[in-house]
């Protein structure tokens, strides 16, 4: 058992006060008891960043309080830590109950995930952030997770090191974007800032310099604006509270990117937020607004009858104020703004008084709706009709596996390891005889659920077993691996292969060469085959090879001979049911261009395509074909073109992978 020992009451009030904030009775002595029992139980102890654990627990409470989380969150996220440091027999549960310590385990579950899939966070951001939110069954394990990254990003601040940076490109990629589809504004901002601050530090200072430089000047117009519009306002009879609204270096350094603006063309480096008891105030104090105010052409948003997918509500606009320099005005409810600052959080809020209004028990309605919504892209605005948006599947449905090396692969719940198999690749998912889950072997029908770590068995040569295709079995559960294996025994039995192509020329073995003298040169491209002058031949679709690829060819059957690369995994297969159909081939002389497919598969977002076409242009490669799917908010492309040789296929392959969001590209 942990020895208790009693805080000095000074400083246990000092520590007391930001974590138990609003909170009274025995929900601030809970809190209180627990600051007792973790400060010796943490003693001595520090995280792998170095920072303490006391201190780490302390502020990573603090935000969670911040944030307005009911007591049991709070506690669960000053006791983080406290499973590890437990003695034999001690348990969380005992001494806090059953829900405090199912939330303190989720965080550790979470915090062991990032271990599991550092290595390629940056790769698969949006498939880890849709892991992140499949694993947990309560969204407060995610808000302590948040508050504990922003507690260490403060930490990297005052003390810096090496791993600051890979710590504040993960935060980036998967725990801000979190923060925002959670709608928890508070933490999103400083998340954003302080990773941005440690990634590029120059362009931080500088614009955080041109706006401490003109400090004084801002802060004297947005108190003017503020009590021109409080004036106003009182006028039209609408009661509001303005107030001038904070400034983030992040927001304004990507509006200034992406809009290619300079920092004194941005609407909103001035801006106010007006705060009004209802919705129709906010449309009446928009339209004061804009009696005061020009308003600019196209810088309305109206996200209160069209809210965002965090559920985010307010009246965004962009006017040219006193002396006509730019200023944004947001308007929104005191309950739009609670929802704006504190986002999911506040669905704990009423815990607080202990009474729940019907906004309340609406907001659960909503809670439930946004569990959905988490998984669905940010930038879904830009993404087809709403109809198409609202096809997307709840978190329930999939499930997210990981490879020994820490790659994602999403599936549809009930999916099993040969579905894994198939998913990562065709031929994996043919030679599949075995896995392991978790370290442990398990049968082929097993059923994988989020955040197991697969490891697949493969024998050498051969293909899928027919008892796959038997839905009783059970061992597949997704359309795509059924497809793969059928399609194997369908090219197994009938023999058939894919469309014509370039003809690259035959060279018959050395016995074939003495027994038959009759030649010709094959100067078109053509072929002669032991016996015959020219066959029809075609590269086979199934690996389309191209120079200087090894390659053999395979006599069909009325459908001349089809070329493959040499270690073509479909080649083996026929030739295992008939070797003497098997032709020595060779690249023929000035041939010409060879028709190749590429597979990319890449973060989906707005102009990924058109991305993806202009590297390739910039190759001089003339894309004959485009086949796309999204499924997840991933999406799967198929690019067909012609390539004079395999050096080509190579660059245009490197270019690919280098567009933003690209995760995989090979071979069609």
């Amino acid at each position: 058992m942990v020895s208790v020992v009693q805080l000095h009451p000074q400083d246990s009030a000092a520590a007391l006060a930001p974590l138990a904030d609003g909170l009274a009775g025995e929900d601030r002595a809970l809190v209180a008891r627990a600051l007792q029992f973790a400060e010796p139980l943490y003693a001595g102890h520090a995280l792998s960043t170095g920072e303490p654990v006391w201190p780490h627990a302390l502020g990573l409470a603090a935000s969670l309080a911040g944030i307005g989380v009911d007591p049991v969150a709070r506690v669960a996220g000053l006791l983080f830590a406290a499973p590890k440091y437990l003695a034999a027999g001690d348990t969380l549960g005992e001494r806090f109950g059953a829900e405090i310590a199912d939330l303190a385990v989720g965080v550790e579950k979470l915090y062991q995930l990032r271990v599991l899939t550092r290595a390629t966070a940056a790769q698969q951001s949006e498939a880890l952030r849709k892991m992140v939110l499949g694993m947990v069954e309560d969204v407060r394990v995610v808000l302590i997770r948040l508050a504990s990254r922003t507690q260490t990003l403060r930490w990297f601040a005052k003390h810096a090191n090496a791993e600051r940076t890979a710590y504040a490109r993960e935060t980036l990629d998967i725990y801000a974007p979190l923060a925002n589809r959670l709608g928890v504004w508070q933490l999103k901002w400083e998340l954003e800032d302080l990773s941005f601050r440690f990634l590029e530090p120059e362009v931080y200072k500088r614009i955080a310099k041109m706006l401490d430089e003109r400090r004084v000047e801002r802060e004297q117009y947005i108190a003017q604006a503020v009590a021109t519009l409080e004036h106003e306002l009182a006028a039209a009879g609408v009661a509001g509270k303005v107030s001038g609204r904070p400034k983030h270096i992040y927001s304004i350094c990507n509006k200034m990117r992406v809009k290619g603006l300079d920092f004194e063309q941005l609407h909103d480096v001035r801006a106010l937020r007006v705060i009004v008891p209802a919705v129709p105030d906010c449309y009446a104090a928009l339209g004061v607004a804009h009696n005061l105010w020009q308003p600019i052409e196209r810088e309305f948003d109206d996200y209160i009858s069209r809210p965002k997918e965090n559920l985010y509500q307010s009246l965004h606009t962009a006017v040219l104020g006193p002396a006509g320099k730019t200023l944004e005005v947001q308007i929104r409810t005191e309950e739009m703004h609670r929802h704006a600052e504190l986002g999911v959080a506040a669905h704990w809020r009423y815990k607080e008084t202990g009474k729940r209004t019907r906004a309340d028990i609406a907001h659960d309605d909503k809670i439930a709706w946004l569990r959905q919504l988490l998984a669905w892209r940010d930038e879904v605005a830009d993404r087809g009709s709403w109809a198409e948006k609202t096809r997307a599947a709840a978190l329930d449905d999939t499930i997210y596996a990981v490879t020994p090396q820490g790659k994602v692969v999403d599936l549809p719940a009930g999916a099993t390891p040969v579905d894994f198999a198939y998913a990562l690749h065709t031929d994996l998912g043919h030679r599949c005889r075995g896995a392991k889950v978790d370290g442990r072997i398990v049968p082929l029908d097993t059923p994988l659920k989020s955040g197991q770590r697969v490891e697949i068995t493969v024998a050498k040569s051969g293909g899928p077993s027919r008892d796959w295709l038997n839905a009783e079995r059970g061992f597949l559960k997704t359309s795509r691996a059924r497809a793969k294996v059928r399609h194997w025994f369908n090219v197994q039995e009938g023999g058939r292969e894919p469309e014509p192509a370039p003809r690259p020329r035959l060279v018959p073995p050395p016995a074939a060469k003495a027994a038959n003298k009759r030649r010709s040169a094959a100067g078109d491209g053509g072929i002669l085959v032991v016996g015959m002058d020219r066959l029809l031949t075609q590269i086979a679709k199934c690996c389309k090879p191209v120079p200087p690829d090894a390659i053999r060819g395979f006599v069909t059957r009325g459908r001349g001979v089809s070329i493959h690369r040499a270690d073509c995994p479909s080649l083996k297969r026929l030739a295992q049911g008939d070797g003497g159909r098997l032709l020595d081939a060779a690249w023929g002389a000035g041939a010409g261009a060879y028709g190749v497919d590429m597979v990319v598969t890449a973060s989906d977002r707005p102009g990924l395509l058109r991305d993806i076409g202009d590297a390739l242009a910039r190759e001089h490669i003339n894309v004959t074909a485009v086949r796309t799917q999204s499924r997840d908010d991933l999406a799967y492309m198929r690019f067909s073109f012609a390539v004079v040789d395999l050096a080509q296929l190579k660059r245009a392959s490197a270019v690919v992978r280098e567009v933003h969001g690209v995760m995989r590209v090979a071979r069609g």
